[in-house]
Parts: C-alpha cells; structure tokens; sequence
C-alpha cells in the first residue's frame, strides 16, 4: 500500500496546465476505488499527507511535507517577526515570569519589565502545574491591533497592576550579539538567517565601528542556515565588487552566479569566522566564500555539510513542500553537502557519529569526503564533500559532561535557578557591577545558588550524583553565571559572559588569538 500511495501527492503539487503523468494517473485511480469501494471509510487527506511524506523520505533529507496548520510557526523564526504582547517568559513556581520585556515592543511600551509576574489574561487567573508554554503563546499571541487585559505582580507592589496591551509585530532577531570583544576587534553572532538579517548585520557593524572596531571575529556556530538571499548580502559586506559568492544548479536548474557588489561595509580589516558541526546551508555558504577568497580565517570544526537548496511549493489546501531544486557551490567549485547514500537516520545521527569517532576532539580524525581537490584564491587546498573544514582546528572538551548535567539543562533547572536569583537580587547586581563586562570578572556563583540549583533538581526528581556534579560544577556556574547576565542586561551579555569562560569549546579564545597573529599574513591565511 505505501509504494501504490507515494505518488497521490503529485496531482496536489501539478500546477494546472501540467498533465499528469501515468504514474500519477494510476494512484490517482487507485484512490478513487478506495474511496468508493474500500471496506471501511477513509480520510483521504491523511492518506495523501502519508504519502507525501513517505514519497519525499525517498528523496533526500531536506526535502520536507509541511503541513498547513504548522507553516505559520515553521515561517516565523526566517520571517522576522511574529504578532503577539512582545515579552520573553518562562514559568516560574506554575506562574508566567516575564524574563525581558522586547525594546520597543507593545508590553515595554504599557510598562511591563522583567521579573513582573502575570497573574491574570482577560480577567481569568492564569497559573497552575498544569500550565505549558504553549498555553501561554496561546493567550498572548493575536493579531496586530487587538488588545489583551493582564493583571501583574511586581515586586513591592500591593496587589495587581492592570495593563492593556495591544497587540503589534514583534521582531525575532538574527544577531544574538554584538560587543567590543577587545580594543579594535567587535565580535558579532548571527543565530540565523532571516528576513531582517542583513539590516541587523549592517546596523551592528555600524554600532561596533563608531566603538573603534578595526577587526572581526563573526560567529556562526550553531547557525543552522535560513534564506540563501540573506547569506549571500551577508558575504557581500566582506568581499569586493564582482567577486563571485556562490553558484547554484540542478537537473532543471540552469547555473545561476551570484556576484558581490561595491556596497560592502567591511570589505577591509581582519575578519575570523567562527563555525563548528551545527553550522550548515547558509552559514557554508557565507564561509566558504570567505574561505575560497582567502578574506578570513576559519576557526572551529568542521561544519555540517548542507549543500542543498530548497524552494518552497505551495500545496492547494495551504500545506507546502520544501523541496530541494539545486545544489550550491562555493567560489572555488566546491559542493559540500555530505553523503546520504546511507539513509535519513543515519544522516540525521551524524554528528553523533562525529563524536564518537572522535572528530570533534581531534582534527586527525576528520575524514574528508571528497578527494577532489580545490584551491583558494592564495592557491591553498581545500576540499568539499562533507562540511567545510577549518582553517584553524579548535577541540571541544568532553571531560566536564555528564548525565546529571544534561538533565539540568533538559529540565531547565538551571534557567529557573538564574531567574529565581534575578528575582531576589536584581537591584544589588546593577548596583555592584556598573556593566556585564566587571560583572563577568567579579561575579562568583556562591553557596547560596548552588544550594538553590540542588533543591530545585532534587524537587525535578533529578537524582544526586556526587561524581557528575563535581565533574560539571565548571559547566553549571558559567552557565548559570550567562543566564543571569542574560535576565539581568540581554542575549548579548550572555553570550559575552560564555564566551570568554567557556570550559569546554575553546573557539573564541581561539579566534581573538587568530586575529591579532601577524604570521597569518606571511602564510597568506587571509586578506589583510
């Protein structure tokens, strides 16, 4: 039954004045008997939705059935925006805490703040165990334009605040962060790339330029790619006019350049990218061409391997296909999408795979896929067939995980710990430290919230394990350290805090190293 249904999916996708070809026609026949003939009644849109499914399982792994009640949520993150009150939230002791109010948003306009409690949405009492996330999305979110009534707790208030909010386009950033990481050198990290990408990339290197920057370090780790428009004005900030960022092409798709242009704000000054197994699709393709043009130095591990495009197909009853049309290739020829010859579990487990066999700890243990060899612009050899691998290898420390550790981060104890203590202390942190930088270097995770952290994970039914805790105290208090300059300033204070402690992935401190080695010039690594 699942071969004869893998194609009912064609007659949805066939724009009007294509014909069907056999093969359609005949499952098209064959539906119609089962509807007619079958010996119990059949949802013929769940047999079609299976079988579009099943059909692109045999495609390749980024091809993808997305149904019509789940494309709003899918779209959201690339689109930039979404409409709702505009708040970050988690809940706290079964009661909505509002972690940030978002700058400019509809909440931070009324009044709203971090650590204010949301009691009460359109006069009913919201709180409770049985309280979820997305219950909460569910209440606040709206359209544009429409209001809703919440009563708050604040601190040394009595009784409930009351605010009216109306409802507006909330934006969902693409830059996480941007700092001065050191005297003439900014750092910049990019999460995704979306809508809004290349006007935040312009306006922070604007920002960090009237602070002095003269050098780059760009982070892309974990930047599991977006809009390939939004790579591609991404790359051409950095290189010179004409010069080539990418190639596209496919069995029906013609090859289409894509060229730089005169309007890049950093074409000069030198530039590091940071990447590592979780960065992918766009993020190979904002490297590559940096790495192919010899314009920067490629710090990390090797990437995850995603040379694939896709192009959205919409379906006649709202649903849509991602389906893939072309393959990308870097300046230099390279196409480094990796091998799923083994099928999608095992492609899916691949960085798994890479751990195991011991990659991200050692660069001899990288296997390069591809035995075809490229060449940079400074005649250096690279390779494609799997990822783009770094300039400059950085090893990650797998010594301080253990069990217990990943069950504080799964069960988000350790961000309930940071905002509980927040809660308590935000004025003495502001008072104490006069930015997240002296906050980074004087603060000391004491007695006290590691006592917290312990009862909140024996309540999480998180059983003590003397040898894991002592193994990733390291992990827990730089983490815990990050979450509370996160709730206390913003995303980018977090990301200054694990940066320069991280115990375990070496990247950035490997990265401002890279940046400031003037024999990096003599053996030609990057444009100066």
């Amino acid at each position: 039954m699942k071969k004869f249904l893998l194609s009912l999916a064609v007659l949805a996708a066939l724009p009007s004045f294509a014909q069907p070809t056999p093969a359609a026609t005949k499952l098209q026949t064959l539906l119609y008997q089962i509807d007619h003939m079958y010996v119990d009644s059949v949802n013929d849109n769940k047999l079609v939705d299976k079988a579009i499914v099943a059909m692109l399982g045999e495609l390749d792994p980024h091809s993808v059935y997305i149904p019509k009640e789940e494309l709003e949520e899918v779209n959201e993150p690339l689109k930039g925006n979404f409409e709702g009150v505009g708040i970050q939230f988690n809940i706290v002791r079964d009661t909505i805490y509002v972690v940030d109010a978002i700058s400019g948003g509809p909440s931070e306009r009324v009044g709203i703040r971090a650590g204010d409690r949301i009691v009460t949405v359109n006069d009913s009492t919201v709180a409770g165990p049985e309280l979820k996330n997305s219950d909460v999305i569910k209440l606040l979110r709206g359209a544009k334009g429409t209001k809703v009534n919440v009563g708050v707790a604040r601190a040394g208030e009595k009784g409930l605040l009351d605010f009216t909010i109306t409802r507006d386009k909330i934006p969902i950033y693409s830059v996480e962060a941007a700092y001065m990481a050191e005297p003439g050198v900014g750092y910049i990290k990019v999460s995704r790339f979306g809508a809004t990408t290349t006007k935040e990339l312009g306006d922070k290197l604007d920002l960090l330029k009237k602070q002095g920057m003269k050098d780059l370090v760009l982070d892309l780790q974990g930047n599991g790619g977006g809009y390939l428009r939004s790579a591609i004005e991404m790359a051409d900030q950095f290189l010179g006019d004409r010069k080539l960022i990418v190639y596209t092409q496919g069995r029906t798709s013609p090859r289409e350049d894509t060229y730089a242009t005169d309007a890049g704000k950093f074409e000069k000054g030198r530039l590091v990218l940071m990447v590592d197994e979780g960065s992918a699709s766009a993020s190979e393709i904002v490297t590559g061409a940096m790495q192919d043009w010899d314009r920067a130095v490629v710090v990390g591990r090797r990437s995850f391997g995603k040379g694939l495009v896709q192009r959205p197909v919409m379906l006649p009853d709202g649903s849509a296909v991602r389906l893939t049309v072309a393959r990308y290739y870097t300046p230099s020829g390279r196409c480094i999408q990796k091998s799923y010859a083994n099928g999608l579990e095992a492609y899916k487990h691949d960085r798994i795979e890479r751990l195991h066999d011991g990659e991200l700890t050692n660069a001899d243990s990288i296997h390069i896929q591809d035995t075809v060899k490229y060449y940079t612009n400074n005649k250096r050899v690279v390779y494609g067939g799997g990822g783009i691998i770094p300039d400059v290898f950085v090893p990650i420390d797998t010594n301080l995980s253990s069990a217990w550790f990943s069950q504080l981060v799964r069960k988000g104890i350790t961000n309930t710990a940071a905002i509980n203590y927040v809660d308590k202390h935000r004025t003495d942190v502001l008072r104490q430290y006069k930015d997240v930088e002296s906050f980074r270097k004087n603060f000391q995770v004491g007695a006290d919230l590691n006592d917290a952290l312990l009862k909140l994970a024996k309540d999480a039914g998180i059983e003590p394990d003397s040898a894991g805790m002592a193994r990733s105290k390291p992990l827990v208090d730089v983490r815990l350290k990050a979450l509370i300059a996160r709730d206390v300033w913003n995303t980018s204070a977090y990301w200054q805090v694990i940066n320069a402690d991280n115990p375990v992935d070496k990247s950035y401190e490997e990265a401002l190293r890279v940046i400031k080695d003037d024999n990096l010039q003599r053996v030609k690594l990057a444009e100066r």
